[in-house]
């Protein structure tokens, strides 16, 4: 029987990496998009000598002839999408880039809806396939930032509302909203977090078990760690200018955009 198949975008660091090495302990060929080739190739490299079956689809997702390429890679089928690739910028909205912020959306909104939106068809022609959209609890915890955590709340309503529509189909679309992991992100998008407790923070393989634990479970909305899911489960319950006020002081709402 040929092995399933698991595209994921994103995958040579973070959260990625992670996805991309638990799908291949558990017997998926993989498909790897990102812009970085050095990283990619040494990646599936390393999993390749483990036995998986690596293609690499070297795309930067903020062009449009690249997101177009994935696409079509997509619409071939495959059993999981991860949509995971994404980034976050330091500085105050008023004063960034406008085209980063743009290149930013596209990235973490146009680029997961153009993907999942190649990926369905094939998946409910085979009635099997999981859409995993990498979200973030700051989507939905507001005051930590202004484009990200729009971005992120809408990755969020957008795997909500298509899971509501699919349904019975075999098909799953869930939203994973960690908190601070681990990972190179934060430095990469110039946000300093030396003063963030210890506490807060997750690694890598934590929530991507706990991801794929829930997913087994039909959750649609994944929020790990304990300390996650008692914030937001607060979060709904007081109102909202207190929850910005939790977030200014726990998150640093400023110097991120």
């Amino acid at each position: 029987m040929p092995r399933p198949v698991a595209l994921i975008t994103g995958p040579t660091s973070g959260l990625g990496e992670g996805f991309a090495r638990r799908y291949a302990a558990d017997g998926y060929d993989l498909v790897l998009v990102a812009r970085d080739q050095a990283r990619l190739g040494a990646l599936a490299g390393e999993l390749r000598k483990a036995g998986a079956g690596v293609e690499l689809l070297p795309a930067d997702l903020a062009e449009a002839d690249d997101r177009t390429k994935v696409a079509e890679r997509l619409s071939q089928g495959v059993r999981v999408l991860v949509n995971n690739a994404g980034f976050g910028t330091s500085g105050e909205f008023w004063t960034a880039d406008y085209p980063l912020l743009q290149s930013q959306l596209d990235v973490n909104v146009t680029a997961v809806m153009q993907l999942t939106h190649a990926a369905l068809p094939p998946m409910l022609d085979a009635h099997a396939g999981t859409v995993i959209n990498v979200a973030s609890v700051s989507g939905l915890l507001p005051g930590r930032g202004s484009t990200y955590s729009a971005s992120k709340a809408w990755v969020i309503a957008f795997s909500e509302g298509l899971a509501n529509g699919l349904g019975g189909t075999g098909v799953g679309v869930h939203a994973l909203c960690p908190g601070f992991v681990r990972t190179e992100f934060h430095q990469r998008a110039g946000i300093e977090m030396s003063g963030t407790p210890s506490w807060m923070w997750l690694d890598v393989d934590d929530v991507v078990g706990d991801c794929l634990s829930d997913v087994a479970k039909d959750k649609v909305v994944i929020v790990p760690g304990v300390q996650y899911k008692v914030m937001t489960t607060v979060s709904r319950l007081v109102p909202r200018h207190l929850v910005r006020a939790m977030t200014r002081t726990v998150g640093r709402g400023r110097g991120r955009t």
